[in-house]
């Protein structure tokens, strides 16, 4: 493991989601240490992330989800830094952080996504809700781990559930809600790991009952046949390749019951907790959580 030399895992930050963030790193930290890294916590909402250099680090694993985190901001600090990171680069860390404009290059790339509105303070809530259907998600463009989201089943609902979305961000979308199976695919490297099936109570699954609840059913292997679980795989693959995606990630989708699937989001620095879906998919193809820390650590590039 010397290989790596001193390696920072970058958690909290200042994000919405800095909660999640502090139990990913930690855990993270805890099992690069296990197999003998020469790990180290760095919170860049406590030191200026120059103090790496100073501090000779080689290479920094990304905990940070969220804005500052996983939208290329500490991506591009790295770069300049010269210090090799896990994950995606600049460019798709903030593209993928920004759920309208991931979803304009998947439609220019043919891929399927629900239908979206940009909304504004004045939108025709009627005339969104009569072009959408009902119900209708309402959300922050770049928030992660559902912070701010709602789902609307009246048009009379949509001006809260905008304000409370744009407390988050100034870019809020109302996207299409799409009846089926909710699925999440992770990547590692060039290969996609198996799809993990999610049932949520009520099919609710929000910030509290991803993190901080057991009412959630996970299921991995997934339970679909075979040759659709590939094709949905390939899916992944692809949304991932055309946001110029690398190292690690998971792309989140619905599955109706026709078999159509619909593109979501993807999130270039996933959660690493004990409630999280990369760990759970990654052991069914038989990684542990301290093989799959090395293994994204053992990616971490420049460029």
């Amino acid at each position: 493991m010397k290989q790596f030399g001193k390696v920072a895992v970058l958690m909290g930050g200042a994000s919405a989601e800095r909660e999640v963030s502090l139990m990913s790193g930690n855990a993270v930290l805890a099992a690069l240490r296990a197999r003998g890294v020469d790990a180290h916590p760095f919170d860049p909402a406590e030191a200026d992330l120059h103090v790496l250099k100073e501090q000779g680090f080689d290479r920094a694993f990304i905990a940070m989800h969220g804005r500052g985190g996983e939208d290329g901001t500490v991506q591009g600090m790295l770069e300049m830094l010269g210090i090799p990171y896990t994950g995606s680069g600049v460019m798709a860390s903030a593209l993928s952080m920004d759920k309208w404009r991931t979803k304009l290059v998947w439609l220019a790339a043919g891929l399927p996504t629900p239908r979206f509105h940009l909304l504004e303070a004045d939108s025709d809530w009627e005339a969104v809700a009569a072009d959408l259907g009902l119900p209708i998600f309402v959300k922050p463009v770049h928030e992660g781990s559902s912070m701010g989201a709602t789902k609307v089943t009246e048009a009379a609902q949509l001006p809260d559930a905008y304000a409370l979305a744009a407390r988050y961000d100034s870019l809020v979308i109302a996207e299409a809600f799409i009846d089926g199976e909710e699925l999440t695919v992770p990547f590692l490297g060039d290969e996609v790991l198996p799809v993990v099936r999610i049932v949520a109570p009520d099919g609710n699954y929000d910030y509290q009952h991803k993190y901080f609840t057991d009412d959630t059913q996970y299921f991995c292997p997934s339970g679909l046949p075979e040759a659709q679980e590939r094709d949905l795989q390939a899916l992944i693959g692809k949304a991932a390749r055309v946001l110029g995606c690398r190292g690690w990630g998971r792309g989140d989708l619905m599955l109706t019951a026709d078999g159509t699937p619909y593109l979501l989001e993807m999130n270039t620095a996933p959660g690493m907790t004990n409630h999280s879906l990369v760990p759970m998919s990654a052991r069914v193809a038989g990684y542990s959580f301290e093989d799959l820390c090395v293994r994204i650590l053992e990616m971490a590039r420049l460029g």
